[in-house]
């Protein structure tokens, strides 16, 4: 089976461009394919992996068209009415962000998601629908000939709306929307996607999130069922303006952030001066370990990183951005 394979790759070589971290990673997959067809699995397991495959690729291939511009996940309920003010909220951050070249994800169906495609516009919003037993349909605002993908797994879904993702802007919603909101806090909190601004966003006069607060600060942080004492992931905003400012905040000196062995490297668009790296030591000394934060180059800074405290990255993030003043 493994000259097969190779053979095979070697044919797709021939028509298409393939580089060798290609070519090991496309050899990777096939030859899970050869072991899946090898073994006893269920034929219902089998439909699944194949489903969910399909439906990861299909939104891959429409995010890499869209790869040049930043990405902004909009979460809300679909139950959102369209005279309730958290709808006009929507629409007017989705139109806000869209204006300054931002794509628009959204889960494609009514309510929240139907306001950010209304503000965003057609050209600037990717839809992830989920089938559903009494059917979601993609509501009006959304092309659904080329800015569409349909998903029958919501673990699949969860992926598309938070891997492209630069930003991510959470409304008031029930169990669907929680899913996603912890779900992202869990990929930020281990590592398994970069940092990233998280916006709980209500009307002034909303309890909604400050009610959410008060049982992760009191349930969760307090009782140590996190390795942090303060939520350091996400933002509270009650205006356009707010939500807007913290995103552009993020990322006004910050790019990204990497790990290279038992050290962290993060990019900048400036580099920090001595005076700073020491503000930058007393500010956040927990990372100061072994070489300590060190300017690696004009957009690197790196520091000591064991692979823990992703929370307490964005200390060091709201630190580098002070710079940009």
């Amino acid at each position: 089976m493994a000259s097969l394979i190779e053979t095979l790759l070697d044919d797709i070589a021939e028509d298409t461009a393939m580089s060798e971290d290609r070519r090991e990673l496309l050899h990777d997959l096939l030859a899970g394919v050869v072991a899946v067809a090898e073994s006893d699995a269920d034929t219902k397991d089998l439909r699944v992996a194949v489903r969910a495959v399909n439906e990861l690729l299909e939104a891959f291939n429409l995010f890499e068209k869209f790869s040049a511009r930043s990405k902004m996940t909009i979460f809300g309920s679909a139950r959102t009415k369209i005279d309730s003010p958290l709808y006009e909220m929507t629409r007017e951050l989705a139109r806000a962000m869209a204006e300054r070249g931002w794509i628009i994800i959204s889960g494609a169906g009514p309510g929240i998601m139907e306001a950010s495609a209304r503000g965003a516009g057609r050209a600037n919003t990717l839809g992830v629908n989920i089938q559903l037993p009494f059917e979601q349909n993609a509501n009006a605002y959304i092309d659904t000939a080329a800015n569409l993908v349909t998903m029958k797994y919501f673990f699949t879904r969860k992926v598309a709306l938070t891997r492209p993702s630069n930003a991510f802007v959470v409304l008031p919603g029930g169990l669907g929307t929680m899913d996603e909101l912890f779900e992202v806090l869990t990929l930020l909190d281990t590592g398994k996607t970069t940092p990233a601004p998280v916006i709980l966003l209500d009307t002034p006069d909303g309890m909604f999130w400050k009610q959410w607060m008060t049982f992760i600060d009191e349930g969760i942080v307090k009782n140590h069922y996190v390795a942090t004492d303060n939520m350091f992931l996400v933002r509270l905003a009650t205006s356009i303006s707010d939500t807007v400012d913290e995103i552009e905040l993020f990322y006004s000196n910050y790019r990204d952030f990497a790990v290279d062995g038992e050290r962290g490297l993060m990019s900048l668009r400036r580099a920090p001066t001595p005076s700073q790296l020491d503000a930058l030591r007393a500010a956040v000394p927990m990372f100061d370990e072994g070489d300590g934060y060190q300017r690696e180059n004009e957009q690197t800074l790196s520091f000591g990183f064991d692979g823990r405290n992703y929370s307490n990255l964005r200390l060091v993030i709201n630190e580098v951005n002070r710079w940009s003043d």
